[in-house]
């Protein structure tokens, strides 16, 4: 059975609001949630960016069974992957077995805020590789000592540590990227109904689970969904790699002047007022690879969303 998630969006949300809505959805019946980790939010609409591991506590106090992801962390420049591994391995012991961990190759939005500079992306996927090694020596319980390339660490040892390593998730969205997760990750992550990102992943060797997170926007009408997606998430429309190049909110809104709300509705959002087009998004993406499928609610309506997904979304997927 494919699995249904709910995205908790640290970009548009307080941390009492996203463990609100967590417990809403465990309620409702979604199979698991996903929480962004961000430093700032894409543009200053969204308002809010919370420190994601002091959230995830507060989820694990709050939720009983629902599976919670963090989708996804760069543990490579703004936080040395030990102090990533220390939160991790904390937040894996209040969960149980409920956590993912979602790693990825960051964005400079989130990660030039230390005054690092902002390497290219084969140079990141390799900070990605030996952060993770650091982080899977450590969770071992051992104490670790590691001189690389990229991170030095000394006599370093995690005292509260899972019995088992943290579920790991990568995000991959080209193949590249796709193969070094199918080697490295337990599973794939990714964004929207794209195929290929499957079929490299695939090919290299993985066989994971594989996440993708669908955004769109529940309305009274199609054209206040599209209004409120053109407010508050311009940056979906955003093309190319600029999502993971440009430095401040500023600079997306800068960019943002160059979409129009034809963009929304041509990027794969969904904004019907109506069940049937959230039920055949989801079906577009299992039908590209996906077997966990997670719904993005943009803007404040987050009751509404999960009203509809509860009575009439998720039943056709249970």
């Amino acid at each position: 059975m494919p699995r249904i998630g709910y995205t908790l969006s640290s970009e548009e949300n307080g941390p009492n609001e996203l463990v609100d809505i967590a417990r809403r959805a465990e309620e409702a019946g979604f199979d698991f949630l996903s929480i962004s980790d961000h430093f700032h939010p894409w543009v200053s609409a969204q308002g809010e960016s919370p420190f994601v591991w002091s959230t995830l506590g507060a989820i694990a106090n709050e939720t009983d069974e629902i599976e919670v992801g963090v989708g996804v962390t760069c543990p490579t420049i703004r936080i040395h992957p030990v102090n990533v591994a220390h939160a991790v391995a904390t937040v894996d012991e209040l969960f149980g077995d409920r956590f993912t961990f979602g790693v990825g190759t960051g964005e400079n939005l989130n990660e030039h805020v230390t005054g690092e500079r902002w390497p290219e992306h084969d140079v990141r996927l390799e900070m990605l590789d030996e952060a993770m090694d650091v982080m899977r020596k450590l969770w071992t319980g051992e104490t670790t000592s590691h001189h690389g390339e990229h991170y030095t660490v000394e006599n370093a040892r995690l005292y509260t540590c899972p019995d088992e390593q943290p579920t790991t998730i990568a995000s991959a969205f080209g193949p590249q990227t796709a193969k070094w997760t199918a080697d490295n990750a337990d599973g794939l992550w990714c964004s929207g109904p794209k195929g290929a990102p499957v079929e490299a992943y695939e090919d290299a060797g993985g066989d994971g689970p594989t996440y993708t997170q669908l955004h769109g926007c529940y309305a009274d009408s199609e054209e206040e969904a599209i209004e409120t997606i053109y407010e508050q998430w311009p940056n979906g429309s955003i093309p190319g790699e600029l999502g993971q190049e440009l430095p401040t909110p500023a600079h997306f809104e800068q960019a943002a002047q160059m979409v129009e709300k034809e963009d929304i509705a041509e990027a794969g959002t969904t904004t019907e007022p109506d069940a049937q087009a959230h039920i055949d998004s989801i079906e577009e993406a299992l039908e590209a690879g996906y077997d966990h499928v997670y719904f993005h609610q943009v803007g404040d309506e987050q009751e509404k969303a999960i009203e509809l997904y509860e009575e009439d979304v998720l039943p056709s997927f249970q």
